[in-house]
């Protein structure tokens, strides 16, 4: 052995040193026993950081069912959708409802088919090992995204309820369509550039790729069914305002008790109406009969049905984050070339901005009563099962015997805490001023995830794991608004803050 390799390698009297010193920390072999026989994360779960957590909030809007993604990277469309259904199931008076994901994911994997072969056609110069065409070729048709790539399937294709478009195994467990997908457009991508090279013209070539088109169609089509071009859509509202008719029973039962049946103490109020219809049905044979009114839709088109029933434009939300990098400046608008997945919407854009004008947007929409999509790190301190994210429950530190000093700048720049998964605030706690201190989440691993499929996250986790936020333009303050005309800074597509969400 060399000297020089000698000094690289990890010298045996080091080791005898590492081992004596462990043996002789009491506080290593607790540890080890622990983490052992029941893993990192349990053994690092400190009792008092989740008691500090509890699951109240003093702000909570009320959601759907918990949906699941199964084994999909469908986060960030499931979030999307979750943020959406809010505000239809409001607006429409029902009591749940569910977008069908598969839908938008058919129409996903032929958009990204399509645009990974326009990208190829764009880069016929490049050489197959530049960074810009192994960035492009990593994962052709993958099942990750952003919201900007759900709001340009939106405008394009629409929406449909799950009834007209269920889950199927291929859209809960994705891999092996998307492997098989994205090994066929591989092979087309390195024909065009054969062809390219032995002397095609542009119109011979996307000719070619128009047939290869075809044939993605029909591996969607194979493995998710085709989408439908109309469907019926049928619903039930909630019977109207159950708390006003709480109170007219209530009302009814003490105007009774006092011997005035025929009088009311709500009379002249507004749930006076509500009081007597109470009064009048109670003279009615009761039956089986669902008497609530009903929406019913035949043959409507998925444009129509997210145009008539959606009561928000999905191109009134803009793209937030927070990235405190030296070379991504605040107050700046950015776009990330070669994002898109609908080649004629464009690519992903962002606004940089400091993290008290990113925490106000979040708390003003959420106060406004609209939930909100994030983007964030879920590996980082995070408990899965038991559904917290805080540093201070998975106390890995004190486990370890080692502090984790790394801040947001660091986890973007060295690639340790990427945005990977895209999920919905429902919820926020504010202290005596005011302040956050916790946020509920809406995830999409269905029930069994979390409490009922609800995470609970501090807010020291909120500002160092979460980047990204997608907020109403309403409630964008004045300046961060201004920065949406100004022409953005060009992202590589390798660069932080590039990672689709999963």
């Amino acid at each position: 052995m060399t000297a020089n390799a000698s000094a690289r390698a990890i010298k045996p009297e080091l080791l005898r040193t590492y081992t004596e010193d462990f043996n002789k920390d009491r506080a290593n072999l607790i540890a080890a026993d622990a983490a052992v026989s029941a893993g990192v994360l349990k053994a690092a779960t400190d009792y008092r950081g989740v008691r500090a957590l509890p699951r109240d909030f003093s702000i909570e809007l009320k959601q759907g069912s918990i949906t699941n993604q199964e084994r999909s990277g469908r986060c960030w469309m499931f979030a999307s959708l979750n943020t959406l259904r809010y505000e239809l199931m409001h607006r429409w008076n029902l009591e749940d409802f569910e977008f069908s994901e598969t839908y938008l994911f058919f129409w996903d994997a032929m958009e990204k088919s399509n645009t990974y072969l326009e990208n190829v056609l764009r880069t016929l110069d490049e050489a197959t090992d530049s960074r810009l065409f192994e960035a492009i070729n990593e994962s052709p048709a993958d099942d990750g995204g952003w919201w900007q790539m759900f709001a340009a399937l939106v405008n394009k294709y629409g929406l449909v309820p799950k009834s007209a478009y269920p889950e199927s195994e291929n859209s809960r467990n994705s891999d092996d369509f998307k492997q098989y997908l994205n090994s066929k457009l591989r092979e087309f991508a390195a024909e065009l550039r054969r062809r390219s090279a032995a002397g095609a013209s542009e119109d011979e070539l996307r000719a070619l790729k128009d047939e290869y088109m075809g044939t993605v169609y029909r591996i969607c089509a194979v493995a998710l069914g085709e989408p439908p071009e109309k469907f019926d859509f049928f619903a039930r509202p909630k019977d109207d305002d159950e708390d006003k008719k709480g109170e007219a029973r209530k009302c009814k039962a003490e105007a009774d008790a006092d011997g005035k049946a025929e009088s009311c103490k709500c009379e002249g109020k507004s749930d006076a109406k509500a009081c007597k219809c109470d009064k009048d049905k109670s003279d009615k044979p009761k039956t089986g009969k669902d008497e609530r009114p009903q929406i019913r839709e035949i043959g409507i088109t998925p444009l129509e049905f997210y145009k008539k029933y959606v009561p928000v434009d999905v191109n009134d939300f803009v793209t937030l984050a927070n990235a405190p990098l030296k070379n991504r400046p605040f107050n700046q608008r950015y776009r990330i070339r070669f994002s898109a997945n609908v080649a004629e919407a464009g690519d992903m854009e962002f606004v940089n901005v400091p993290l008290d004008v990113f925490k106000k947007a979040a708390l003003d929409q959420l106060t406004a009563g609209h939930p909100i999509w994030f983007a964030c790190d879920c590996t980082q301190f995070a408990l899965r099962k038991d559904g917290f994210f805080d540093q201070s429950v998975v106390r890995v530190d004190q486990l370890f015997g080692t502090e984790f000093t790394g801040d947001k700048a660091h986890g973007l720049e060295y690639g340790d805490s990427p945005s990977n998964h895209a999920m919905t605030f429902t919820g926020v706690n504010l202290d005596e001023d005011g302040k956050p201190n916790r946020w509920k989440v809406e995830n999409s691993w269905g029930k069994d995830a979390g409490k009922d499929g609800y995470y609970v996250m501090s807010d020291a986790w909120f500002d160092r794991y979460v980047t990204e936020l997608i907020i109403r333009k309403e409630y964008l303050d004045d300046a961060t608004r201004a920065l949406l005309t100004t022409e953005p800074v060009e992202l590589d597509p390798w660069q932080p803050l590039t990672r689709r969400c999963r």
